[in-house]
């Protein structure tokens, strides 16, 4: 199915909002929670399955659905449809927590895009949502991010959060090492595994955690400056006095004996 042709505005700085215009009968798709507003002419609809394949069964809905929940996403998904006859109407979308929102247009990437587990936004019908399995399992099992991640493909718009500022790198056959928690999207090309972070004595007391992701080959890779998780921890009460314990195993532990 060709992706419908929508047009967007991102509003904000800090804290964004995508709004998106759509023709007579275009459509939008969303996670659940993610709209803010619409104009009178949108109607919405909570589907099981992202509409990429309108002729498939109920089983195969139902497949396709079950398949997000591997993901920790919801089995179902809101289509915002412009009902109206003429001009456009508007929906706006925005991600749970602070951050960035990319377009990315999926036409410049026909091997797809992986993405993080919560790091869809919204798509143009017609795009298609599928789990990727990493297919090193050790990095799934520590890496922080999952074994199990989302893969966008198709023809239109898409577009995806990550939390504050966004950085894009292009890797041409090299090798990158991230945060574990900063990765947001990569490209198909792209080899990702984990690596240990440094000798045991950096492992333990540098804060950066004990491994770090390692991301090689050539092809864009996304980060994200402060995931959620890093979000949550400096909210929490004495999370700031102790931010280079807290990526250790021992961080809190050695945190609060200093504290006391």
């Amino acid at each position: 199915m060709q992706s419908h042709d929508v047009d967007y505005k991102i509003l904000g700085h800090d804290i964004q909002v995508l709004e998106v215009e759509l023709d007579p009968n275009e459509t939008v798709i969303a996670e659940a929670g993610a709209m803010v507003y619409m104009d009178e002419a949108i109607a919405f609809e909570t589907k099981m399955g992202d509409g990429s394949e309108p002729d498939q069964g109920f089983m195969g809905k139902l497949f396709s659905a079950g398949t997000r929940l591997l993901t920790g996403e919801s089995l179902f998904m809101t289509h915002f449809t412009h009902r109206g006859s003429f001009g456009k109407s508007r929906v706006a979308f925005s991600a749970p927590y602070p951050g960035t929102i990319i377009p990315l247009d999926l036409r410049t990437l026909p091997q797809g895009l992986i993405v993080q587990k919560d790091g869809f936004l919204a798509a143009a019908r017609g795009t298609k949502m599928s789990i990727h399995f990493n297919q090193k399992l050790g990095t799934g099992l520590f890496a922080g991010e999952g074994f199990i991640l989302q893969k966008l493909t198709g023809d239109g718009k898409a577009f995806i959060h990550a939390g504050g500022t966004i950085i894009e790198k292009q890797l041409n056959n090299e090798l990158l090492r991230v945060d574990t928690g900063c990765v947001v999207a990569f490209e198909p090309s792209i080899d990702f595994s984990i690596a240990r972070a440094g000798g045991l004595k950096s492992m333990i007391f540098g804060g950066e955690g004990l491994l770090l992701a390692t991301l090689r080959g050539t092809g864009r890779v996304w980060l994200q400056s402060m995931p959620v998780k890093k979000l949550i921890q400096a909210l929490a009460p004495n999370g700031g006095n102790s931010r280079k314990e807290s990526g250790s195993i021992l961080g809190n532990v050695v945190g609060g004996i200093f504290d006391e």
